[in-house]
C-alpha cells in the first residue's frame, strides 16, 4: 500500500527517488518511476512523478507523466503535465495535457517532437471509400425510372449485379412470372 498521494495502492513496480535504473524493463503491474529509467519499459501503467524522469522506449496502456518525460513513447491514454524532451516521439489514441505550476505561471513544456493522436490512419479503408460507386450515393439514383418507383438501394445493386451476369451469359434470364 502507497500512503503518498497519487501513488497507486496495491502492488506496483517503484522506482524511487534517487534511483538510477537503465537497461529493460518488464512490469505485469502499475510502474511508479520517482528516480529515472532509460531503456525499454512495457507494462500496464506507468506514472512518471514530479521528480521521475523516463528516457527510451515505452509501450503501457496508459501513461502519466508529471516529471520528464524523452524517447519512443505507445500508449492508449497519456496525460502529460510536466516536461517533453525534444526529439520525443508520442503515439496515442487519446492525449490530455495539463498545465503545470512553475515558478510564476502555469506551462506545459515541449521540446522539438512529435505527436500522433488517434487511430492510425487505414490507406485501404480510404482508398475503398474513395472508389465507391459516386452514381450510388447520388440523388439520381434514388429517382425512378420510367414511371417505376425506386427500388431499394441494397436491392438495386442486387439487381444491377444480375442483369450484368445476364449480359456477360453467366446467368441464365429470369422465368418469367404470371
Amino acid at each position: 500500500m502507497s500512503d503518498k498521494p497519487g501513488l497507486p495502492t496495491g502492488k506496483h513496480t517503484l522506482v524511487e527517488e534517487g534511483t538510477e535504473f537503465t537497461g529493460k524493463m518488464s512490469s505485469s503491474c502499475p510502474i511508479v518511476v520517482m528516480g529515472k529509467v532509460e531503456g525499454d519499459i512495457t507494462g500496464p501503467v506507468i506514472h512518471i512523478t514530479p521528480t521521475g524522469v523516463v528516457s527510451g522506449v515505452v509501450k503501457v496502456k496508459q501513461l502519466r507523466s508529471d516529471g520528464e518525460l524523452a524517447g519512443d513513447i505507445e500508449a492508449d491514454t497519456v496525460e502529460i503535465s510536466g516536461r517533453v524532451r525534444d526529439r520525443t516521439v508520442i503515439r496515442a489514441r487519446s492525449l490530455e495535457v495539463s498545465l503545470s505550476t512553475t515558478k510564476g505561471g502555469m506551462q506545459v513544456v515541449f521540446g522539438e517532437c512529435e505527436l500522433a493522436v488517434g487511430d492510425e490512419p487505414n490507406k485501404e479503408a480510404a482508398v475503398a471509400a474513395a472508389l465507391a460507386s459516386p452514381a450510388a450515393a447520388s440523388p439520381e439514383a434514388q429517382k425512378p425510372v420510367s414511371g417505376k418507383p425506386a427500388a431499394e438501394p441494397g436491392k438495386a445493386a442486387a439487381e444491377s449485379d444480375e442483369a450484368a451476369k445476364r449480359r456477360r451469359g453467366t446467368q441464365p434470364p429470369p422465368t418469367p412470372t404470371t
